[in-house]
């Protein structure tokens, strides 16, 4: 919740205008311009909008369709997608499956991950996905990037400890003129293992890396506040973040 707030302030100092709450009811194209119908989602009255180009982004979906599934013996699930076990192996021996025509984020890089773990194991060896830990990013200017339980799922869990720290106080970001955002860490209060990483940076997409890996090995905020972190680079941000969590940020 708090990313999403941070990164609408950001976007509309941008220019950028939300309609948040609102449904498109139509789209008329006359040359070069679009306009668009909208109104509240509640109900209410109906107002256009003028545009040179209309984005049409409303999810994903498995593209299943076509592929004769039932012929084969697979029957997919509600939302088209196919079931697998945890190796990939689908309900009918010598067909596996991976990538978005199975259940869980459709991105690349969780389907590159499967492919090469479903390729091991149909060589006989052991190829594991850690699902709990595949990053996601989104690539508008600054980054957005996450990994592992937002702050509302932790507590939903029990009892979190967090650190946040702004960009606005970190040295390269300052120098780049780059100081929207922050970096949040979520870690478990009684075990300090992070939980989660969140964040708001111009280069948020290859920092959300080394907290992949972190928690991939099940690190602790204290392990990563006390991992030297070369000065002056983003990546700072993070360590100082996970320094927060026990109250022991310096640069704040």
């Amino acid at each position: 919740g708090e990313v999403r707030k941070e990164s609408n302030k950001i976007f509309k100092k941008q220019g950028i205008e939300f309609r948040l709450s609102t449904k498109v009811t139509g789209v008329a194209v006359d040359g070069s311009t679009a306009t668009i119908t909208v109104e509240p989602a509640a109900g209410g009255a109906a107002e256009t909008i003028t545009a040179d180009c209309v984005l049409v982004s409303i999810g994903r979906r498995p593209n299943t369709d076509g592929l004769n599934l039932e012929a084969a013996g697979i029957t997919p699930n509600k939302r088209g997608q196919i079931e697998i076990d945890h190796s990939f192996k689908t309900g009918v021996p010598g067909i596996w499956a991976i990538g978005d025509v199975v259940p869980g984020p459709m991105l690349a890089h969780k389907a590159e991950d499967e492919g090469i773990a479903v390729a091991e194991n149909i060589a006989g060896l052991t190829g594991i996905v850690n699902h709990d830990v595949i990053p996601l990013v989104v690539y508008t200017w600054p980054e957005i990037a996450g990994v592992g339980l937002t702050e509302e799922q932790a507590k939903e869990r029990g009892e979190v400890k967090v650190g946040k720290f702004p960009m606005l106080a970190n040295s390269r970001a300052k120098t780049n003129h780059e100081p929207d955002g922050f970096v949040k860490v979520i870690a478990d209060a009684k075990t300090d293992r992070v939980l989660g990483v969140w964040m708001i940076a111009s280069v948020a997409g290859s920092m959300i890396a080394q907290a992949a890996q972190a928690m991939e090995f099940g690190a602790t905020s204290e392990d990563i506040a006390y991992t030297c972190h070369a000065h002056p680079t983003h990546a700072e941000a993070f360590k100082e973040a996970a320094m927060g969590v026990t109250g022991k940020a310096i640069h704040i």
